[in-house]
This record gives C-alpha cells, sequence and structure tokens, in this order.
C-alpha cells in the first residue's frame, strides 16, 4: 500500500514569546493555523487527540477538525485518538460522520483505551471495567460502520433493537483504525475487528515492534481477512540541523516527560536517555530533514507500513517553531521518505 505521511498533535499548551503559558483558547486557534500549514505544504494527515488534563488543550477534537475542515481541502482529518472507552459509541460515529460530510469525505477516526484516565470518573465510568468499556464498545461501533439498522446487545449500555444512526456518510463508511500500545491482544484484536492497526511507538527501538507488525498480518490471514494498513505514531522535531532540532525539543521535552513521569512513577528523564531515544534505535525522530525522514523510511520499511504519523507537538513547545517543523516535514522530508522507500 502507498506509504502516507501523517502528524499528529494533542494540542499541547504552549508557551508564547514571554514564556508564560498561553490561554487554551490560543492553542486551538494555533493548531488550527498549524493544520491548515500542513494541508499547504503536502502533508497527508492531522490527527488532534482527545485529553482532559489542563497540560492539552483538546478535549473535543472533533469540533476543532471540523474548523480545519473549513480552512482546508485536501488533507485527511481524525482523532489521536478518540477514548471510546469513555464515551458513547452511537455519538462518536454521529459525529465522525457529520465531520466526514462537512469536509467531503476527508474524516477518519483512531479508536483506542486511552493511556490517560482522566476522562473515566470525569463521564462516570468505572476504572474496574477498564476492559469490558473497550470491547463492547468497540463491537458496536464496528456495528455502526455498516450504516445499517444496528441491532446490538451488551453489558456496559442498553442494547440497540434494529435502529438507524445519521447523517450516513458518502462512502458507506468511515475510515478507522484502532490504536495500539504494544499489547499481543491488542494487535488480534485489531485484526479479528478487521481494522486497520495504529501503533504507538514512544519509547525504545522500533524495530521491537517488528513482532507485532508480523502477528497482525499473520491473525488477518488465519481470520480471514484481507490485507490492511499498518501504521506508527511516533513524536519527533525537524529543524534545520541535528543539533538545533535537539536543542530546541530538549527544554520542552523534558518538561512533558517529566510531568508524566511523576504521575506514573517513572524518573526524572535524562539528557543522556533523550539522546539515546533521538539516535538511530529510538523512537524519537529528531533532527535535520534527512536525518528525520532516513529514521522514518527504516522504520516504515521495516514494519511495512502503510502510514507513518509524527507527533509535532511536544510539551510547551512555542508555536513558531511547531510551524517551522510542519514546513521541513512537507516540503523536504515526505518528498526524501518517498525517495528512499521507493529505493528500498
Amino acid at each position: 500500500m502507498p506509504l502516507e505521511l501523517g502528524l499528529d498533535t494533542f494540542g499541547d499548551v504552549t508557551r508564547g514569546a514571554d514564556g508564560t503559558l498561553l490561554p487554551y483558547g490560543k492553542v486551538i486557534r494555533d493548531l488550527v493555523d498549524q493544520a491548515v500549514l500542513a494541508d499547504e505544504v503536502g502533508v497527508d494527515f492531522i490527527g488532534v487527540g482527545e485529553h482532559h488534563r489542563d497540560d492539552f488543550a483538546v478535549s473535543a477534537p472533533e469540533v476543532v477538525l471540523a474548523a480545519i475542515a473549513g480552512r482546508t481541502t485536501r488533507i485527511r482529518l481524525g482523532s489521536a485518538v478518540t477514548v471510546l472507552s469513555s464515551d458513547d459509541p452511537v455519538r462518536v460515529f454521529e459525529r465522525f460522520a457529520t465531520l466526514d460530510a462537512v469536509s467531503d469525505g476527508r474524516a477518519e477516526v483512531i479508536l483506542g483505551r486511552g493511556s490517560f484516565t482522566e476522562s473515566f470518573p470525569l463521564f462516570g465510568f468505572d476504572l474496574g471495567q477498564y476492559e469490558t468499556l473497550f470491547s463492547e464498545k468497540l463491537d458496536l461501533f464496528s456495528v455502526l460502520l455498516g450504516e445499517g439498522p444496528v441491532t446490538w446487545s451488551g453489558s456496559i449500555r442498553p442494547g440497540l433493537v434494529n435502529q438507524q444512526v445519521y447523517p450516513k456518510t458518502a462512502s458507506g463508511s468511515i475510515p478507522t483504525w484502532i490504536g495500539v500500545g504494544g499489547s499481543p491482544e491488542s494487535v488480534v484484536r485489531a485484526a479479528r475487528f478487521g481494522m486497520p492497526m495504529m501503533l504507538a511507538i514512544i519509547g525504545g527501538d522500533p524495530a521491537r515492534f517488528a513482532a507485532y507488525a508480523d502477528l497482525y498480518r499473520r491473525a488477518l490471514t488465519q481470520l480471514g481477512k484481507p490485507v490492511l494498513p499498518i501504521g506508527v505514531h511516533s513524536p519527533g522535531h525537524i529543524a534545520e540541523t541535528d543539533e538545533l532540532a535537539r536543542e530546541q525539543l530538549w527544554p520542552d521535552y523534558r518538561i512533558m516527560r517529566d510531568r508524566i513521569g511523576a504521575e506514573r512513577g517513572w524518573g526524572p528523564t535524562t539528557r543522556a536517555e533523550f539522546d539515546q531515544e533521538a539516535g538511530e534505535h529510538g523512537s524519537l525522530y529528531v533532527g535535520s530533514p534527512e536525518t528525520v525522514a532516513r529514521k522514518i523510511a527504516a522504520t516504515a520499511t521495516l514494519l511495512g507500513l502503510s502510514r507513518f504519523d509524527l507527533k509535532y507537538s511536544a510539551g510547551p513547545l512555542p508555536h513558531e517553531r511547531l510551524l517551522r517543523s510542519i514546513e521541513l516535514y512537507g516540503t523536504q522530508v515526505i518528498p526524501r521518505v518517498r525517495e528512499l522507500v521507493a529505493a528500498a
């Protein structure tokens, strides 16, 4: 399958020229401008993540994506990810079907359980049902994708009997990925539902995920499913040189990593760890356009990818640096990746 190259953002709260954090509204408007630039420079996809905490500005990605749709013409629009476990599958389908309509068929959805859990108490869900909530809601969503009368029953919400859901999409379905963090059970589940798999590789050597890509393909074959795309979501940053890219990213990456790490019992990160992740066998795609392109091409070739999404936002990294990173990604990295993959 042709390799698509996209961008993801969680709407990280950024800082202004005076060093103070910007208001949420300004961050969201800047995010829309970033997506417009991505469209202009040839990026294939923009994904906007869902979070419910103070260091991220976006809790309703579909609204932001609809604003982006109104100012763009070609870039595909999706979530990165939608936390299906704490949402209602019917409403998720309706929102993305509406986004598909206003964008003239450009909507996608990436469904996941979420690595953050703030949405569960916020919306009244029991974390003790973490696995059941996702499994049953994914089952319902898979039925909704058929866009016909829905009959479904489960244990976590009232069943449906011959119910219609609107609006219908022009194409007859919404492209839907399952986000996978790295468990074999999640890989097989994506195959069982016949949905493309998006691997979140945010630490360590991407090569260790080759086993998951192979497992997914074997599971599809054994289940009698067609060949489906595999994607990767990984963080990174691009500047004119390797040294400049690392120096720009490191302070803000450290702020983000240490805040999340403190919540999860990790120790503070170090510059040595950062440099290791930014190296040839790490999961940070940071450097000059040539360096980042070669690293993306290597990962895409190794895993047999159909999509690579660079998570370009990182903590309070300023808007102006994000814009330059996007510009370099579209104008230099994407064409070079395609050259390298074609030659591999």
